[in-house]
Formats: C-alpha cells, structure tokens, sequence
C-alpha cells in the first residue's frame, strides 16, 4: 500500500493530578497557551488540557488528563521517558534557564546532546521535560507563540521536540519504528542517564529535524514504569489526513497488530496501538483542528465538548471540579 511518510510529533499526552496547578505552571511558567479545555473522550468525568503555541498547529500539543487521585510515578523502563520542547536558539537556553531559576523550577544545567543544546527540567509533579535548541534545526518547521504570552515571544516555546523512550528490549522498538511506521536510523549520540553512560539512538521521519524525531534508549536492569501523576500517557504521531489514516488502520491490521481502529476525536481523527515494549502510540490527523467550535481570540476559555457529547453537557460538568482559564 502507498503509504506517505508520517510527518513528525503531533502531540504528547501526559498525566496530572491536578488540573488547577497544572494549568498555572504550562501557561504562566512556560508560557504556553490553553487552546483546549475538554474531557478525556474515553472517560468523560476527567479533563483534557490542551496546551500548545498560537493556535495548536499540530506538532506544538502537550496535553494532560486530570486524575485527581493519580499516584506518583514509578519510574522505570518500556515508557516514554522524556518530551522535549523546541525554543528559538541557544540564547534562549539561557533565558531559560534563569526563568526555571527564578520560578523555583527543579532544574539541569545547559548540555549538549545530539549536536543541539538542551535544558532539561521537571514540573511540579516530575514530568520529564526537555527544552532543546532550534538554532541548527533542518527539518520540520516549528510553531508560533502566542502573542498574549507570559513568555517573550523571541524565546517563546515553538513546539514538541524529540519524544525520547526508554526500553528494554531495543530491537523490538527499532523494527517497530523502522517496519511499521516508516522512520529512518539517523543515527546516535552518549549521554549520562543516572549516573552511567547510554548510546541514545535517533530515529527520524518526514521532512526530520527537532519536530520529528524520536530518541530511544535501552535500560535492561529497570523494572518496567508504573504510570501515575508526572508521567506520560502516550505520543502521537501526524498523519496527513483522514484518508491517510485509513490506509494505516488497513496496514496494522493486516500486520496483525492488535490496534483501536478509526477513532473519532473531533478535533483530529486517530488510531491507536502498542509497540512491542508496550509504549502506547498514536496516530493522529492534522485536522479538522482546534478552531472547529471556538474562535481564535477565545480558545481555551470554556469547557468545549464535541457535538457527540453536547446533550450530556449538565452531567459531565456537574463532575468537574470548575477551572477558571479566562485569566
């Protein structure tokens, strides 16, 4: 089957316990914007936080599910162990870096790691974030800042950067990466990963660079990660559009790949299943888009259900704790 290549990260979703604080941390901290307020479609009584650049151009989303009683992470392998966000330059690196400071972020220092420099940082619950540099990026294009941002928009976060993934068995993701989605070996890079030296090694699709890659390292000795608040739930990877997506639907199955189907989402159309170390990928249209029912100058600002949902609206927001992202 004619198959186009995947064109980079379209978005990470990640766990939260509390939907307030992250809000506060994502769009005062790191000044990104909510461009989304909804439910997690397959379990309505939990938010869906939708942050990302302008106007959540697809490969600029991080988003998070509420669970309020979400314990803490027990961190391990065969998980995604990292989500990277792309800023301008190495300058920025620097403003950064005294921003974490002076928000009492828990920070690294300024490194390099696969030629790019980076700042790795975690939140208030120890999600594991990495902001990397764009100055030599050649590849996907990033996103544009929001210009309401608490954050100037010269050093603004212009998108997702590399997912790295932590395995045990590095084979089975490679052939899974290589075989079935189409990325190319682009190559490896040392870094130290507690305390000891690991090959990290680089996996690229598309047009490549910052926006499309994904980082994969292999931990034997770690018992497999246990996922609660701080962590990530899945990635997911663009798809042109919804025709594309079919043709994959088709593909994994006759692969024999256990997967969700065609899923309706609203703002995108996606499909769903799990590489062989068990890490939960995505599959996710560029469009229809955020914009479909709420305008440019007000997304975020309310609690937006797809018109699948609508009649349940009294219900679903009665088991919502409310959050005010009109701020």
């Amino acid at each position: 089957m004619d198959l186009k290549p995947l064109l980079g990260i379209h978005h990470v979703s990640a766990i939260t316990a509390n939907a307030k604080e992250n809000y506060d941390f994502y769009t005062k901290t790191l000044g990104l914007r909510l461009v989304k307020k909804t439910v997690n479609q397959d379990d309505t009584s939990m938010y869906h936080l939708f942050y990302a650049d302008e106007r959540g151009n697809p490969g600029t989303d991080l988003t998070f599910f509420e669970i309020p009683f979400a314990g803490r992470t027990q961190y391990g392998t065969n998980t995604i162990s990292a989500t990277s966000l792309r800023v301008p330059n190495d300058e920025s690196l620097n403003y950064w870096k005294m921003r974490l400071e002076e928000y009492e972020v828990d920070h690294d220092e300024i490194m390099k790691d696969s030629g790019r420099a980076t700042l790795a940082f975690r939140d208030f619950e120890g999600q594991r974030l990495i902001l990397v540099s764009d100055e030599k990026n050649e590849g996907v294009a990033g996103g544009t800042p929001w210009e309401k941002s608490t954050v100037p928009k010269e050093h603004g976060i212009l998108g997702l950067g590399p997912v790295v993934l932590t395995v045990s068995r590095l084979e089975r993701t490679t052939k899974s990466l290589i075989n079935v989605l189409g990325f190319r070996e682009k190559g490896r890079y040392r870094t130290k990963i507690d305390g000891s030296e690991k090959d990290v090694f680089v996996f690229e699709t598309g047009e490549g660079g910052t926006g499309a890659e994904v980082h994969v390292v292999e931990c034997k000795d770690l018992p497999s990660e246990r996922q609660g608040r701080g962590s990530v739930h899945h990635v997911a990877f663009r798809v042109e559009n919804e025709k594309e997506l079919k043709k994959w639907v088709k593909v994994t199955s006759e692969l024999n790949i256990p997967n969700s189907g065609f899923v309706e989402r609203y703002y995108f159309r996606s499909l769903y299943f799990r590489e062989p170390n068990g890490i939960l990928f995505e599959l996710a249209t560029d469009g229809p888009g955020f914009e479909t029912d709420e305008d440019f100058e007000h997304l975020g600002e309310n609690l937006a259900l797809p018109p699948y949902f609508e009649d349940q609206r009294e219900s679903i927001e009665a088991k919502l704790k409310p959050l005010d992202t009109k701020e």
